[in-house]
């Protein structure tokens, strides 16, 4: 498929901060994506938990299974509108690198300094567009605040390809965390009907179809219908936007006054009432509270500890804190660990037998 007028066209890419060879087979975003595929913070995403620690089941997603099916459901957003789906995809596997705090900056922090991989060069040398996607995917920042950023022409939008993140994270969160709320038997039927309409209707649809069929099948049956419900509206509402703004390339794109990827207004209501249910009904989970809170408080004791005891970490981040603030290096350095050797350090620095 030819990619839209719209579209970032790898042949046109501002390139990389240490200018490398072109590659005879692979694109300049493509190269971009399995860079990150082969970093050692993707492999950690392994041991992250999403929402579900193991304590229910083994087969929940993770903050890895997540992020797979971000970039599958990006790839399919991007083709459909005729984008760029390496850049979309390569963006969607860097979406969830940051936890929640400025997971935007944490994430260009990773590429750029804390994945040494290359004798050439230092991070993962990714293209601009692709650096400017990890920035400016998900907020716009503020040129005054944020003057170190001013490379990422903050006072443009990003391209299509980054502008379409957000959604399509929301999509893939949604539809999972109902998917393992219904398997981990904290969700029943009945609370969509009270709660969720739209939804509802989507399952009697469903159950008039197979009337005989196992709840648990016509529940994931559901779901597989929200998804592409969710993702149709987002491709139909995408390219109805850029039309009506005459767009002809990615400048204007990036000149227009808002973002043009979203949901319609309805739909966009329906994902909202989705949202809300699944704080209320599985996030705020007495169970799901009391994992949560422990996980924070093993989290903000260690931050404490590192703060005092600086030498503790290993010697990279112990010197990039002799350049950068201290709290903000000990953020990162967090950031970075998997569950397990998380519990590890708490368990031998703190001396108390953290779970999560």
């Amino acid at each position: 498929m030819d990619l839209a007028a719209v579209a970032m066209d790898a042949g046109r890419s501002r390139g990389r901060r240490w200018p490398e060879p072109v590659h005879p087979y692979r694109g300049e975003y493509a190269r971009d994506r399995d860079r990150v595929i082969h970093s050692r913070a993707f492999r950690r995403l392994e041991a992250k938990t999403q929402v579900f620690t193991t304590r229910y089941s083994d087969h929940f997603r993770n903050r890895l299974t997540h992020t797979i099916e971000v970039a599958q459901i990006a790839r399919t957003v991007a083709q459909a509108l005729g984008l760029n789906t390496d850049l979309a995809e390569a963006l969607a596997l860097m979406r969830d690198f940051g936890d929640r705090f400025e997971h935007n900056l944490h994430a260009l922090r990773i590429v750029e300094q804390f994945e040494q991989r290359y004798l050439d060069f230092p991070g993962l040398n990714l293209t601009f567009e692709v650096r400017e996607g990890i920035v400016k995917h998900s907020r716009d920042y503020s040129p005054a605040d944020f003057p170190e950023l001013a490379e990422y022409e903050l006072d443009l939008r990003p391209p299509l390809e980054a502008q379409l993140m957000n959604a399509v994270d929301e999509i893939a969160y949604n539809s999972a965390d109902l998917d393992d709320g219904f398997e981990a038997r904290l969700l029943q039927i009945g609370m969509l009907r009270e709660e969720l309409p739209f939804l509802t209707g989507i399952y009697d649809e469903v159950d008039r179809g197979h009337p005989s069929g196992r709840t648990k099948l016509k529940i994931g049956e559901t779901i597989k219908r929200l998804l592409d419900y969710l993702a149709t509206d987002l491709i139909e509402q995408t390219r109805r936007l850029v039309s009506t703004t005459g767009a002809r390339n990615t400048d204007d794109i990036r000149r227009w006054p808002r973002r043009l990827a979203g949901f319609s207004p309805q739909v966009g209501e329906n994902n909202k009432a989705l949202k809300t249910f699944l704080y209320r009904r599985l996030y705020d989970h007495p169970a799901i509270v009391e994992e949560r809170d422990r996980s924070v408080e093993a989290l903000e004791q260690l931050f404490r500890y590192y703060l005092a005891h600086p030498e503790t970490k290993p010697q990279y981040y112990s010197e990039l804190a002799a350049r950068e603030p201290r709290h903000r290096v000990v953020c990162d350095y967090i950031a970075g660990m998997t569950d397990h050797f998380l519990l590890r350090q708490h368990r031998e620095l703190l001396g108390s037998p953290a779970s999560i």
